[in-house]
């Protein structure tokens, strides 16, 4: 191997032997930061939706097929509604990690939680509306009231399904017969799901039915077009709204489920609660964040009620707002996230107060690397100074070996020495080895 490229190799060994501690140093800081912060979000994910063939199921799958292209999988939980996507959140035991829950669940849940507590959750924003339904049949009404349904307090003695166990729709429907001067007593209620429910009422074994959905529900939009099917209004909207903060006074177009049949006839009245996405507070940011962003795609086109741009939103939520979600409606999706892979641009957004402060710890650490460095390249040459010495002290001593044998030490000295390898920038000590070692040749030939 020619001496050059053997100098150069020489010279980068030692130069990674130099920086290879504090490269190692770095890469276990980063490795602590890494299994510390844990940036890389868990590829699983567990969304609570509702029945099946709700708004809230239909949402779900929305969801997983947006995070899908992250390589995340969302699993579908079907539950029974609002109310029991809030308990299981809240229940350390069950493995849900974000869930839709209707405006008002809350109080329910803990009005019937005599412990109270239970895992903390962070609202994402809130999504959609969900209006309050409630549908009747006109010959009921003419045959209990002589006329038009008007109001909840003139349901007295009826025949109404108050919503499904485990969905919010019975604990709203008990406000706001309270508000009425009513309870469910002063009613023949019943908790059938949807469907069935709604097939008694058709058949005439109900009054009327109360629920509370998006009016994306196949079931909204075929009632409403139903001869002899009616539905209540609420002109008291902005009443219920003061009462109640989780409601919203909100308006059903006129003509918008069918513009040419002109259907509704008119703009209905109606209150709504919103439906918020709740997440536990411990839920990877990354998730949150790559929920709210899909949150805004989805949500974000109008519908029977909201209009374009609406939803999703930070208002009208009834837990805090998480940090992720709160820097989305502030500042959009992170800066990073819209030029990078999301994974690079994830772990960057993560790790990079973590990258600040080892480039704090490690930048005067560097220093040390060049005086460690050149001291590598010297002591190759100076380590051979001691053996130098110590033959030149042995001279004209008395008992020491002859001259000639001194000598032929010597000779070895320098035949080792011409052998010592280091970059061009250090032969100068090389040759000054060598010169000294000449210099006392001279002087054990002289003593001869």
């Amino acid at each position: 191997m020619p001496r050059v490229i053997r100098a150069t190799l020489i010279s980068i060994r030692d130069l990674l032997a130099t920086v290879g501690p504090f490269l190692i140093l770095a890469l276990v800081l980063l490795a602590g930061a890494y299994f510390l912060l844990k940036p890389t979000p868990p590829k699983h994910v567990v969304l609570a939706t509702g029945p099946e063939d709700s708004a809230y199921a239909d949402f779900g799958k929305q969801y997983a097929a947006a995070l899908k292209r992250y390589g995340i999988t969302v699993v579908l939980k079907t539950t029974r509604g609002s109310y029991d996507n809030l308990r299981m959140l809240r229940d350390p035991k069950q493995k849900v990690d974000l869930a839709f829950v209707q405006g008002g669940s809350s109080e329910t849940v803990r009005a019937s939680d005599e412990k109270g507590g239970g895992v903390p959750l962070v609202s994402l924003g809130s999504l959609f509306y969900e209006p309050v339904w409630i549908f009747y049949r006109a010959e009921a009404a003419q045959k209990l009231l002589g006329g038009t349904l008007t109001g909840l307090a003139q349901m007295q003695g009826w025949r109404v399904n108050l919503g499904a166990l485990g969905s919010g729709a019975p604990g709203l429907m008990r406000k706001l017969l309270a508000a009425n001067g009513m309870d469910r007593d002063s009613l023949h209620y019943s908790n059938l799901e949807l469907t069935p429910a709604v097939v008694a009422l058709l058949d005439g074994k109900l009054d009327a039915i109360a629920f509370v959905t998006a009016p994306e529900t196949p079931m909204v939009q075929m009632l409403l077009q139903t001869p002899g099917v009616k539905l209540l209004e609420f002109p008291q909207g902005e009443a219920y709204a003061r009462r109640y903060p989780f409601l919203s006074p909100v308006v059903l177009p006129r003509g918008v489920v069918d513009i040419a049949r002109d259907v509704p006839a008119h703009d209905v009245p109606l209150i709504a609660p919103t439906t918020s996405l709740l997440a536990r507070e411990d839920t990877h940011p990354a998730l949150l964040q790559l929920f709210v962003q899909a949150a805004s795609r989805i949500h974000s086109g109008p519908d029977w009620i909201a209009r374009a741009g609406q939803f999703p939103t930070a208002r009208n939520s009834e837990f805090p707002l998480a940090p992720e979600a709160e820097r989305f409606y502030r500042s959009g999706p992170p800066l990073l996230q819209r030029y990078l892979p999301f994974w690079l641009a994830n772990l960057i957004d993560r790790m990079w107060v973590a990258l600040f402060s080892i480039v704090a710890v490690l930048i005067p650490l560097s220093r040390l690397v060049p005086p460690l460095y050149e001291f590598r390249i010297r002591s190759r040459v100076f380590r051979w100074y001691r053996q130098l010495r110590h033959i030149e002290e042995r001279i004209g001593r008395a008992g020491t070996p002859a001259p000639a044998e001194l000598l032929a030490e010597l000779e070895r000295l320098d035949a080792k020495a011409e052998h010592v390898a280091v970059p061009l920038s250090y032969m100068d000590e090389l040759y000054n080895l060598r010169g000294h070692i000449a210099l006392v040749r001279e002087r054990l030939r002289n003593a001869r």
